[in-house]
């Protein structure tokens, strides 16, 4: 047999199951630190390569890339495993481009799966063009290939091209038949779902969850549990699927029932209960729920705090932002930040936001663009104009995208800094960022508060101008109170009522502050008698027209 001898000092032979710390020693040397390889005997091709196989394996799992590269480069021959091995480690990695590298090399060996797994990694990074030019230029597919390339198109929103690309499959196995299911649902095509699942030889628990949660997200909550209660077995996820769809579409007295009589709970089982009932005002029930929690992930605490914050209760969330450090040591995520901040603004609380501040400057989240618009925010409800700024320049040197932009300007919107809001917004076109929603209405609250009447108008006719931006409830509620601050109350009325029934009650309750502001008790009686065709008992309608009757002597 022929013997393969590797000038690399490293003892082969009697590398032991791989030991995770760093600097273990092998032979009197230290490994990691130092790769010289001393060979002392031969060895088979065959056995040597599974052994480095599993070696650069782990070092890949390690992350140590750069370390499994060099054992991988030493080795005088290769065969496909360790060419699979190398370059699915750099995708695992998340280094695409030096797995292509070494993909398109002339002597790298490649089979189906390396051509998959080259397919899956432009599909992770969403580079869904790259992935599909390699998929057809695959010499060999397997049905795991198909299925990677279908679950691509469906990552990205192009439903039916992984429809198309189902429907051309040479053969298909379970997973091929869930991936274009949860792609036809996900994309709202719930009755072609259905069709699907009914052809379906052979069925498993991810079949049958996924088409209850496709019904549930469609509103077809009868009709998931219909074919829940149809399930041959079911698994927690399955329960969950069915739970969280009773919540999704407000009926939590029914999820409740579910969640009751579930014979085994996970995390999610408890987390979409709480959720549900915060998402439908009921903090009660998610207190009781979160108190009887046996075990709780950063998911819960944020939750509740959501909870806390969306109720007007900014000190027991952050109460319960201390407790999660305090009890579970847990670590925040950006959600969770994003939401002790939104507490923080609404309590005005600027020690406690900076305290915040300074723990989100030891991770990773300093540079995560939710959270600095969040600081913003903080800095900007309490007063601190100029801190705010500082933190989105500071963002501006790195990578800020449109979510910061939306951040100032609304700061500036808050302090009626109309002037500065423009300026920015002019800035921000300027650098090619295009505006959203939250952009205009951010920019018509700027020029409502700092009385820029001309200048709010051309920017709401800008906005209705705009074909990707559809115009929203907010953004008529701030032109109607840009008009009534101005005194424009005759104009303001006209464009309510031109809205017809779209017109809310928030809307005209603009516009009575607007008439009361200014005293013109006409056009606030037809006003009130608008939201009282809406809302009969509304309090603070009859209170406003009191004293609007008042201040002209009625």
């Amino acid at each position: 047999m022929k013997k393969l001898y590797n000038p690399i000092s490293f003892i082969l032979m009697n590398i032991p199951k791989l030991n995770t710390n760093p600097n273990y020693i092998i032979h009197g040397c230290q490994f990691l630190n130092n790769l010289s390889i001393r060979l002392t005997s031969t060895v088979s091709i065959s056995l040597e390569m599974k052994r480095c196989n599993f070696f650069i394996s782990s070092l890949c799992k390690q992350g140590k890339i750069d370390e499994a590269r060099k054992v991988f480069d030493e080795m005088s021959e290769r065969d496909i495993c360790l060419w699979t091995t190398m370059i699915s480690g750099y995708i695992k990695c998340g280094m695409i481009k030096e797995a292509r590298k070494l993909f398109d090399r002339s002597d790298a060996e490649k089979n189906v799966i390396v051509w998959t797994a080259m397919v899956s990694g432009y599909v992770k990074l969403n580079r869904i063009e790259e992935a599909e030019r390699l998929f057809y230029e695959m010499p060999v597919r397997n049905v795991v290939s198909w299925n990677t390339m279908i679950d691509g198109y469906a990552r990205n929103g192009r439903t039916q091209e992984a429809l198309d690309l189902f429907r051309r499959m040479p053969e298909r196995n379970v997973v091929s038949w869930n991936t274009i299911i949860t792609a036809l649902a996900h994309s709202g095509r719930i009755d072609d779902a259905q069709g699907i699942f009914s052809k379906m030889q052979e069925r498993d628990v991810v079949s049958w969850t996924t088409m209850v949660a496709g019904l549930s997200k469609n509103g077809r909550i009868d009709d998931a549990r219909e074919l829940f209660d149809r399930m041959p077995v079911r698994n927690v996820v399955s329960w969950n699927a069915m739970i969280t769809g009773y919540a999704q579409n407000g009926r939590l007295d029914e999820a409740l029932k579910l969640f009751e009589r579930m014979p085994e709970r996970d995390m999610p089982s408890w987390n979409t209960m709480i959720t549900g009932f915060i998402q439908n005002g009921d903090l009660n029930r998610a207190e009781k729920l979160f108190d009887e929690m046996p075990q709780k992930n950063v998911i819960t605490w944020t939750s509740m705090m959501t909870g806390y914050v969306q109720h007007g209760l900014s000190e027991e969330a952050l109460k319960i932002f201390n407790k999660m450090q305090a009890n579970d040591g847990l670590k925040p995520t950006t959600g969770t930040f994003v939401t002790v901040l939104g507490a923080c603004s609404d309590l005005a609380g600027l020690i406690e936001g900076q305290q915040i501040h300074q723990m989100i400057s030891k991770t990773v989240f300093q540079e995560n663009n939710h959270v600095v618009s969040a600081l913003i925010n903080m800095y900007s409800k309490c007063g601190e104009l100029q801190a705010a700024r500082k933190m989105f320049d500071d963002g501006l040197s790195g990578q800020m995208d449109l979510i910061s932009w939306n951040g100032m300007i609304a700061a500036y919107a808050h302090h009626g800094s109309g002037t500065e809001a423009i300026s920015l917004y002019n800035k921000m076109v300027e650098l090619g960022f295009q505006a959203n929603d939250v952009t205009f209405v951010g920019l018509l609250t700027a020029c409502s508060h700092a009385g820029l009447v001309e200048e709010g108008l051309k920017y709401f006719d800008e906005l209705l101008e705009n074909r990707y931006i559809q115009v929203r409830e907010d953004h008529y509620t701030c032109l109607i109170d840009l008009c009534g601050r101005a005194g424009r109350l005759k104009e303001a009325f006209n464009v309510i009522e031109g809205l017809g029934k779209d017109a809310s009650l928030t809307i005209w309750a603009a516009l009575l502050a607007g008439c009361n502001v200014h005293g013109n008790a006409d056009i606030g009686k037809l006003v009130a008698d608008k939201i009282l065709k809406i809302e009969p008992q509304n309090a603070a309608t009859y209170s406003l027209l009191s004293n609007m009757y008042a201040s002209v002597g009625k």
